[in-house]
């Protein structure tokens, strides 16, 4: 009997295990924003600087336009596509914003840009097809691939290279091995560093020329300092792009994002969005759509960012951390810890536990060289951010 139990037990374990594409590396940064929550729930005040989160609310006319919706009581799915006068508004925001054509029909609303990556990947590439993408970079790239079949294939980027992908560095890695596509992020995560037209513009082209597939990642659109961001839509109609309300307008947990595609790719993206999600939230197309009428609102909470970037840039230098990535945009420094340690990983865990000032190892972004750096997020208060700079040089010295 208790043989016939066990070879059961067995049975179901065998029948439970996890899929091989399930076995993706966790997001580091969550993580570490759930020992900070520990920390908080113990009483400590944390200074987070670890997870892409704006400390500022979402434009007040997105507020009241959810606020107005949910008093008329229904909410209901919406084309799968998204409701047109979002779609409208955006293709708007193109010509206002870049002086680019993106038309009505081409734009994809999507559930944050995560739900667009997954939506461009599925759209573009067959299992086993390889991308190319920067390392140091955003991980849910290189782990979303993975967990669809495809295989993610980092191209180094460093100093020589002003910490962004180049023309020879793709072309190089299609050489060794075909490339299906590639993913260019403008401003970048972690590193805050941006493409020029000229340089994008290059890169878009070449990829065409050598038939690999260009994905633009254009999520911190509106939080550049060094000179404006570019989109690739300016340049070609054969580029996916990929943004979102998370970043410049605050709305990360709207979960609301959009995709420009090349009309043969429209219906495609439209039958996956029909059986993956059917639509994205409506109460956030809605308050989306009300947010390009906050541009004043968030342009002002960009001025904080300029602020908060100053604070670090100049006060960080003065605790021992004089090393980092040109931070062209987005809302992130990159620093050198190497005169510290050979482990980023237990030198952020070490410094969450010590100063309560919580930020995110470099290996989630390099699992090779990032053990020599650490991102920081200014996206908070400049009240936070200079507390924060204070009590790193205290541990530090």
């Amino acid at each position: 009997m208790r043989e016939q139990a066990n070879a059961g037990i067995a049975a179901a374990k065998r029948l439970l295990a996890p899929s091989n594409r399930s076995g993706v590396p966790p997001f580091m940064v969550m993580d570490v924003m759930a020992a900070a929550a520990r920390l908080e729930e113990g009483g400590a005040r944390v200074i987070h600087m670890e997870v892409g989160q704006p400390a500022a609310p979402a434009p007040s006319a997105a507020i009241a336009a959810a606020e107005a919706a949910l008093k008329a009581r229904r909410i209901g799915y919406t084309e799968a596509l998204g409701i047109p006068s979002l779609r409208a508004r955006i293709s708007k925001h193109y010509a206002e914003s870049y002086g680019a054509e993106a038309d009505p029909a081409r734009i994809v609303i999507t559930t944050g840009s995560s739900g667009g990556f997954i939506l461009a990947f599925l759209a573009l590439f067959e299992p086993g097809d390889r991308v190319a993408v920067a390392e140091p970079g955003y991980p849910p790239y290189r782990h979303i691939l993975t967990a669809l079949g495809c295989e993610p294939v980092p191209v180094p980027i460093s100093a020589e290279t002003r910490w962004t992908l180049t023309v020879d560095g793709v072309l190089a890695a299609h050489r060794n091995k075909k490339l299906a596509g590639v993913l260019v992020a403008s401003p970048a995560n972690p590193t805050g560093t941006m493409l020029d037209a000229e340089h994008l513009g290059a890169l878009e082209r070449a990829c065409g020329d050598a038939g690999i597939k260009f994905i633009s990642d254009e999520i911190y659109h509106g939080l550049d300092y060094a000179f404006p961001a570019e989109t690739a839509a300016k340049i070609s109609g054969d580029a996916v792009i990929v943004n979102s309300f998370s970043k410049y307008f605050c709305m990360t947990g709207w979960r609301i994002g959009w995709l420009v595609a090349p009309e043969a790719l429209v219906r495609p993206i439209e039958r996956l969005q029909q059986n993956l999600a059917i639509s994205v939230p409506t109460l956030s197309q809605i308050a989306a759509e009300a947010a390009f009428d906050g541009r004043a609102e968030m342009d002002a909470v960009k001025r904080g960012y300029e602020e908060n970037r100053k604070i670090l840039i100049e006060g960080l230098p003065k605790a021992g951390l004089d090393k980092f990535l040109p931070a062209d945009g987005a809302f992130y420094l990159y620093a050198d810890v190497s005169r510290f340690t050979g482990d980023s990983f237990a030198f952020a865990k070490q410094m969450l536990e010590e100063t309560h000032v919580a930020a995110t190892p470099g290996i989630d972004f390099d699992p090779v060289r990032g053990k020599h750096f650490i991102r920081f997020c200014y996206a908070g208060a400049n009240a936070e951010m200079l507390e924060a700079v204070e009590r790193i040089a205290r541990w530090l010295k």
